[in-house]
């Protein structure tokens, strides 16, 4: 089975940068946003995964930078926006922004009943990210408590969450291997798909994750080890296929 990858562009003040475990203030700036989407689009990503940091932190946002994305690239390459979605007008901004999927992550841990109202609208367009220390979740950019993960997926199971992007908060930017544990555990108790994040830093990783295919870990998202040149997407995509 073959790997799906999701280049990440996440934006910040209206650049592209990269955090160091999700820590506001530990930006990497890498240009613009639109170079770096335009540079995976050439180099042959199917999918894009777009995150507005500021709305996540509730700093402000990056709505217009990430419409022009959209509206430049979305015809060729399918865009999952995630950052900052937490109630109807943020996440029809992203869909009718073009979003082909949408990734919603504090929302579906502090208003559960509204989660589960998008998830039956919507269906595989919106996805749930759960971003884990340990066992517990972390919302609202990281910086808070969202409780146990596997009680807050026996609920989004029960009311068809389709997609789970799993990301170990304490590995993510810090090119120290995915958490394949975490991955196979989270895999084996959801008939959802999964999409891996955080970590990855060499072709390795990635055959390691496609081990799980069969569990359903069907993608990756590709953020630190794409900007620090630790392998090409061409690369990665050579090995996902």
């Amino acid at each position: 089975m073959s790997l799906t990858l999701l280049p990440a562009v996440d934006v910040r003040d209206g650049k592209a940068v990269r955090l160091r475990q999700g820590e506001s203030g530990s930006e990497t700036d890498y240009g613009s946003p639109l170079e770096a989407a335009r540079t995976w689009v050439e180099s042959g990503a199917e999918w894009i995964h777009l995150v507005d940091l500021d709305a996540a932190f509730g700093t402000g946002d990056n709505r217009d930078q990430l419409r022009a994305i959209v509206k430049e690239l979305g015809d060729k390459v399918n865009i999952e926006m995630s950052g900052g979605v937490r109630d109807d007008a943020s996440l029809e901004a992203a869909l009718e922004a073009g979003a082909a999927r949408v990734n919603i992550g504090t929302a579906a841990l502090e208003n559960p009943d509204w989660t589960a109202s998008v998830i039956k609208k919507y269906g595989d367009r919106v996805a749930v990210g759960l971003d884990v220390r340990g066992h517990t979740l972390a919302a609202r950019g990281w910086v808070k408590e969202g409780g146990d993960l596997f009680e807050t997926m026996k609920f989004l199971d029960s009311v068809g969450c389709s997609r789970y992007v799993v990301t170990d908060v304490a590995r993510d930017g810090m090119m120290s291997g995915p958490n394949i544990d975490l991955l196979r555990e989270v895999a084996e108790r959801t008939d959802a798909k999964v999409t891996a994040s955080g970590g990855i830093s060499k072709l390795d990783d990635l055959r390691n994750i496609k081990q799980l295919a069969e569990l359903g870990v069907d993608s990756a998202i590709l953020g630190k080890s794409l900007y620090a040149c630790a392998f090409t997407l061409e690369e990665a995509l050579e090995v996902a296929r």
